[in-house]
């Protein structure tokens, strides 16, 4: 009787350890790790961050919706003020591995193309700890490109960016010309969408 009872915690101790080893490698899988989402986020702070209910995002072929917005130099934007220009819409945070990952491509890209191509990175500000983390993230990195700060992150619901970084191709004449980028972005691909917005 008492081997039986051995036996059985055993087993169910075996069993327990099994079962939380396959939990926490589900956790942390690669496909999780590339992307972080606002609804991992606001579980980890506990902040009210919503993440939009249609997980698409916006299409090639629809116009890039307008917001103004005050920029981390304390300026205030509107995205039309870029009409004529094509623009890349980045979102990002600090928190965000694969977006710090970026960072660096998009400057060099925008050292080489910025006459030609607004890199306009739309920090979710609202996600953030505080704006000096943003600030000092920036100002370490050397980062030459307009922040923009979602502070409510409105811009990102607009946008339905539940993942980041995604980023946005918008044309001249201020529609969506490509299919959005969910992932970090590397130089050759800003390129190649350069090239192919009009």
């Amino acid at each position: 009787m008492v081997k039986q009872v051995l036996a059985s915690v055993f087993l169910l101790a075996l069993l327990s350890l099994v079962a939380y080893n396959v939990w926490s490698e589900r956790e942390t899988s690669p496909a999780d790790s590339e992307l972080q989402t606002y609804e991992s986020k606001k579980e980890e702070k506990g902040a009210g961050m919503t993440a939009p209910n249609a997980p698409s995002g916006l299409k090639e072929g629809e116009k890039a919706p307008n917001f103004t917005v005050e920029t981390l130099k304390g300026e205030v934007v509107q995205l039309s003020d870029y009409k004529g220009k094509k623009v890349f819409l980045n979102f990002w945070a600090t928190w965000c591995p694969p977006c710090r990952e970026e960072m660096p491509e998009m400057e060099r890209f925008q050292k080489q193309y910025g006459e030609e191509v607004a890199v306009l990175a739309v920090n979710g500000t609202g996600s953030e700890t505080n704006i000096g983390e943003v600030r000092s993230y920036i100002d370490k990195g050397g980062y030459s490109f307009p922040i923009l700060l979602d502070k409510d992150l409105e811009i990102h619901q607009t946008y339905q960016t539940i993942s980041i970084p995604t980023t946005y191709f918008i044309g001249t004449d201020g529609v969506i010309q490509e299919p959005r980028k969910v992932g970090p972005m590397n130089y050759d691909f800003m390129v190649k969408m350069k090239n192919a917005l009009e």
